[in-house]
């Protein structure tokens, strides 16, 4: 597999490039390079949250630098972002890693965290028309019909792979509705310590106040990833979706119970959009990606969390909101190059921080990590992961052989690798 664009070089200096601030109300004359009628680009505030280290606190970029330590990529464009190791939880780098910004679809994240564990994967929902009523307009969709039945596998998959927000609509109406979804939402993020995180739209729709950061979306992301089942999802790259009948839909109660469930269903193939898995729009599969989950909005821009591994070391990456103007691929070049560089960094920088475990979960110090391979503990195969022909494993995870199960073969059709987590999170220095 190709590894994306190490044209990238980068001083650690980041506080003289920041973009300018919003000054209103002010007769000034628009600097140079700003168009007039543009809207200037906003800083991040001068103090931010300081979970995980006073220096991620701090505006601009955080890496602490030994010798021999290659630069940061000076050509990162992103208004904030953070690389940070997925195992012992260091922070490696980071930028404005707290400012609180609108966050997209990577929010589905929290989502998955806080509903993933509630309903079993067999488990099935006739969708009313109500359920999808509030979907913003513009909305990602994957194609869920009204008055007809799914799997809950069948939506987890429109959520991850399609990020379709009539999954995730259909899911918060099983689940009691939009506001108890919000809810538990965000009592989740206060339990995983994501304080910058307020969850408004459970999809990630653009909405007033609803916001989360770099910081934050790697924290959830870390957290999913001690799921079996969301690591399944994460790492999907195609899967089979319900569609409608063979003999066309039928108006109300098609898909029903009773004469229409025997009916024979159509499925169509769905493909992740998470482009450094599955490779497009002119990318390559980024080596060793094992999902997460990206996102656009007119008020996030793009936003990408990912997970790779390398080498027996696994690295989180989150990128928001680049400058697409300069690249049309950006958040995912970007996410690439920080990665890159995180792995040849990671010997040869002391942490700016740390991703803080929630309290009550601290892991005994010196557990190692098991290199179990595919389908043990009774999660699916490389092939089921592959095709989405099976729901993940019902129970959750037993002992540490928790890999996601993508082996070199596999990993050329998914565009990742194996990813090897700790059941439970590693111990707080």
């Amino acid at each position: 597999m190709v590894t994306l664009l190490r044209t990238f070089g980068r001083s650690a200096v980041a506080a003289s490039v920041l973009l300018p601030a919003l000054v209103l109300g002010s007769a000034a004359p628009a600097p140079a390079d700003e168009k007039v009628g543009e809207r200037a680009e906003p800083k991040p505030p001068a103090s931010m949250s300081t979970v995980g280290g006073k220096r991620l606190g701090l505006p601009g970029t955080q890496v602490e630098p030994r010798p021999g330590a290659p630069k940061v990529p000076e050509d990162v464009t992103a208004r904030s972002w953070i690389v940070a190791d997925a195992e012992t939880g260091d922070v490696l780098a980071a930028h404005n890693a707290h400012w609180e910004l609108p966050p997209a679809s990577t929010l589905k994240m929290l989502f998955a965290d806080t509903l993933l564990p509630k309903f079993d994967a067999e488990a099935t929902y006739t969708v009313l028309p109500k359920d999808l009523e509030p979907m913003g307009p513009g909305s990602s969709a994957v194609g869920v019909k009204e008055n007809h039945d799914y799997s809950v596998h069948e939506l987890w998959n429109g959520v991850f792979l399609a990020s379709g927000n009539d999954a995730v609509h259909a899911l918060a109406a099983m689940n009691g509705g939009l506001d108890k979804t919000v809810r538990e939402m965000n009592e989740r993020a206060e339990e995983l310590g994501a304080a910058d995180t307020h969850v408004v739209s459970p999809d990630g729709y653009d909405a007033e106040g609803q916001t989360s950061s770099a910081y934050d979306l790697t924290l959830i992301a870390r957290s999913g990833m001690q799921k079996p089942d969301f690591r399944a999802y994460a790492a999907t790259a195609r899967a089979k979706f319900p569609g409608g009948y063979a003999d066309g839909d039928g108006g109300e109660g098609d898909g029903g119970s009773g004469e229409d469930a025997e009916r024979e269903r159509e499925f169509y193939e769905i493909q992740s959009t998470n482009r450094l898995l599955v490779g497009s729009h002119g990318l390559e599969p980024y080596e060793g990606l094992a999902g997460i989950k990206n996102g656009s909005t007119t008020e996030a821009g793009n936003t990408f969390t990912g997970i790779a591994e390398r080498d027996d070391r696994a690295l989180l990456v989150t990128v928001m909101h680049p400058d697409e103007k300069k690249r049309a691929n950006g958040v995912y070049e970007e996410a690439a190059a920080l990665l890159d560089w995180g792995f040849a960094a990671a010997e040869h920088v002391e942490p700016v921080g740390e991703l803080v475990p929630p309290e009550g979960a601290v892991q005994p110090v010196g557990q190692a990590r098991d290199t179990a391979t595919a389908g043990q503990a009774g999660g699916p195969t490389a092939e089921d992961v592959a095709v989405g022909g099976v729901p993940p494993a019902e129970g959750g995870d037993s002992g540490l052989r928790t890999a996601v199960g993508l082996a070199a073969g596999t990993a050329l059709l998914l565009g990742a690798a194996t990813w090897l987590a700790h059941r439970r999170w590693p111990s707080r220095r």
